[in-house]
């Protein structure tokens, strides 16, 4: 078939000239939104500063290299299962931001596509952080030197601690929503009250740093409109899943930490006690 200029008579299908003139023009088709530009994630000379000038600080503040490096590792391990997470769950590619003096964000491309899925990055990391204990578990088994032991604790604490329900920690992702489930304001208050907590333990133990970008976090979560995130809400099954998960990675960061302690205090009562100490306030 081909096109022709040649004039033809109206057939029956044809609108009539008066139908013509009468009929709205059509509105215009909706333009399709420009989907942002893909995050090229941090400076690769800027990602190695920021890492140099973050495990410096550790060493400072603790004295011991094998902590530093334990806490290096185990941050980007960390960091490295939200990715993994984020990733599977259509929300990549996610990349690792290092922050100095701080520690380490892992950034999405896009948001979650529900709750649980925000659930499921969240305790990723703490969950796949774990696994960085493993090399220094394997030296203390090899050397029997308690300075590895010493990095196992580290990297236990560190993924026990983001497990805290305070924002912007992966505990407060996790619960969150669970809490936002019964009210808004159950979640809100709770997230206040753990922070406030969280923050007074940092600054009575000394981790200034720490308590202040708690602080900080708090006071935007505070500010912010909107409480809850984009997304599906939980549903009752998902709530419930969620606090099961987080009961078990909690549970996991304790025991690695207590496996870590146990050699130097002989007996699991005694690492229990040595453990629980850490958690006092002006220790």
């Amino acid at each position: 078939m081909s096109d022709t200029d040649a004039p033809r008579r109206p057939g029956p299908w044809d609108p009539k000239p008066e139908e013509a003139a009468a009929a709205p023009p059509a509105p215009p088709a909706p333009a399709r939104a420009a989907e942002p530009p893909l995050d090229k994630g941090q400076n690769p000379v800027w990602a190695v500063i920021s890492t140099a000038l973050l495990g410096g600080f550790i060493w400072w503040i603790t004295g011991s290299w094998v902590i530093a490096v334990a806490l290096i590792w185990g941050l980007l391990v960390h960091e490295y299962g939200h990715v993994l997470a984020m990733n599977r769950l259509g929300m990549g590619p996610a990349r690792i931001y290092i922050i100095p003096f701080l520690g380490g964000v892992a950034k999405s491309q896009r948001l979650p596509q529900s709750e649980w899925h925000g659930v499921l990055v969240s305790l990723a990391g703490p969950a796949f952080g774990l696994l960085a204990a493993i090399p220094f578990l394997a030296g203390f088994i090899a050397t029997g030197q308690g300075a590895w032991l010493e990095g196992v604790f580290a990297i236990a604490m560190i993924n026990l601690i983001n497990l805290a329900p305070a924002p912007p920690l992966d505990g407060s992702k996790a619960l969150g929503p669970v809490l936002a489930r019964i009210h808004p304001m159950v979640e809100r208050a709770a997230m206040v009250l753990v922070g406030g907590l969280v923050v007074l333990w940092g600054l009575m133990n000394g981790s200034y740093i720490f308590a202040a970008f708690l602080a900080l976090a708090l006071i935007g979560h505070l500010r912010r409109g909107a409480w809850r995130p984009d997304g599906r809400p939980l549903s009752g099954g998902e709530s419930a899943r969620s606090v099961g998960l987080f009961v078990v990675t909690a549970a996991a960061c304790a025991a690695v930490a207590l496996v870590a302690l146990m050699p130097v205090t002989g007996s699991l009562a005694g690492a229990v006690d040595l453990g629980s100490s850490y958690f006092e306030f002006g220790r």
